[in-house]
This record gives structure tokens, C-alpha cells and sequence, in this order.
């Protein structure tokens, strides 16, 4: 018999770059019956590990963690720093390893282009192919909330998530002794779906959905199969993978 009167627990939801509450709308949204969500504010942080401190300032002794693609990492640094506060951790659209060389110089280039000034664009249509899945670039409404989203965090913001140093996940990820679920869009161009098995493998993660005709933008993309994911996850019994 389920005990109603047992709190809700807390969920937290970390947004990736150039992301805020917006990303997690249908999530606070669709899960409120079952979860007390949260999402903080990492705007201002310049580092992965500050980000994570100022979450575990912030959060309740125990909670529930979802990161998605940046917000994976801070996931994995409060992994680090306070693994016993983490009931049960998602991670969506994200990676456990440091930025490739290719990927460093990627980054370089783009905050290059960033600051040389004028209209800051964000997510722009330009590069909006490589966010979502080539059957919703049509979308505009989806588009529209990315495009919003992303101009109206700015340059500044951009500038700073982009430069933050990136840490290898792993052995705090193999540490826990929680439950644990993977997300990912079948045709993520910014962290593969390819990475996603291995790291489920690499952790001991039986829990790998991967989510058809879907790109980098799960949360936003498709709402339903993450909220299901999510939901199971939550209800699953704790201290158990």
C-alpha cells in the first residue's frame, strides 16, 4: 500500500549550456505528481565544481538528480563531492569523458565567433540542425523556445559555459549505489547515441533509453518518453541500481 503521506521527494533538474528552466518546462510540468522539481541558476558559476557547490548549498539533504549535457556534468562533480546526497541520478544527452581535441577546438572557435560582437544569436537557425532532429526543423514553435531560450541567456553566459573545463566521470558514476537511468536522442549529432552505450556499459547501467527520430533536445523534443523515463526511474526502489 502506497503511504500518501509521504513527501514528494526532490527532483533536481541541471540545464545544459545556454539552457535555464525553460528546457525542463514539460518536465515540472508533467511530473509534478510525483516529484517537487527544481531547477537552479548556473548561469553565474565560471567553473563545473562551483556550479555543483552552489546546487548542494541549495538543495535539500537528500534529492533526486537529472543533468542534462552540461548539467551532466555538475551531475557527475556532485557525484564527487557528496555522493551520499544522491538518491537516484539521470543523465541526459550528456558525456562522462573530457572534450576530444577536436571538440576543445570546436569550442575555441565558437566563443571566438561569440565575442567578436553585434547580435548575439544563440541557438540560431543556423546551427538549429545539430539541436534537433531533422524532422522537427520545421517546428516552430520548438525552434522558437530554443531560439528565446538561448538569446536570452547572451553572450556572456555563452561564453563562459563553453570555456568550462570538463572532468572525467567515470569512477564517481561506478560509485554510486543508486538507482540510475540514461536518455538519449537516437540522432544526438552533439553527444551520440554511440557514447550513451558505452557509457552504460562503462557504469553498470542497465537502464539506456534511446529515443527515435529524436536529436540533442530530449527535455524539449520529446517530453513524453523522457517524462516516462523519468517516472519509472523515480519509482523505482532506492539503493538499488
Amino acid at each position: 500500500m502506497t503511504d500518501t503521506t509521504a513527501p514528494l521527494p526532490q527532483l533536481i533538474l541541471l540545464p545544459g549550456l545556454l539552457n535555464d528552466a525553460a528546457l525542463w518546462r514539460d518536465q515540472i510540468s508533467g511530473l509534478a505528481d510525483v516529484a517537487r522539481c527544481w531547477v537552479p541558476d548556473l548561469t553565474p558559476y565560471a567553473t563545473i565544481r562551483d556550479m555543483a557547490r552552489s546546487v548542494l548549498e541549495k538543495a535539500e539533504p537528500t534529492f533526486a538528480l537529472a543533468g542534462f549535457s552540461m548539467g551532466g556534468y555538475v551531475a557527475q562533480e556532485i557525484a564527487r563531492i557528496a555522493p551520499q546526497r544522491i538518491e537516484r541520478l539521470a543523465l541526459l544527452d550528456t558525456s562522462m569523458r573530457v572534450d576530444t581535441a577536436e571538440r576543445a577546438a570546436q569550442r575555441r572557435a565558437l566563443n571566438k565567433a561569440a565575442a567578436k560582437g553585434g547580435t548575439f544569436l544563440g541557438i540560431g537557425q543556423a546551427i538549429m540542425k545539430s539541436y534537433v532532429d531533422a524532422s522537427r526543423l520545421d517546428d516552430a514553435d520548438l525552434t522558437g523556445r530554443i531560439v528565446d531560450m538561448t538569446q536570452r541567456l547572451g553572450r556572456e553566459v555563452f561564453l563562459r559555459q563553453n570555456s568550462l573545463e570538463r572532468e572525467d566521470g567515470e569512477a564517481a558514476l561506478r560509485a554510486l549505489r543508486v538507482p540510475l537511468v540514461i536518455i538519449v536522442g537516437e540522432n544526438d549529432q552533439i553527444t551520440p547515441a554511440a557514447g550513451h552505450r558505452a557509457m552504460a556499459a562503462a557504469i553498470g547501467c542497465s537502464h539506456l533509453l534511446v529515443i527515435p527520430e529524436t536529436g540533442h533536445m530530449t527535455p524539449m523534443e520529446a517530453p513524453g518518453p523522457v517524462n516516462g523515463a523519468l517516472r519509472h526511474w523515480l519509482q523505482r526502489p532506492a539503493g538499488k541500481r
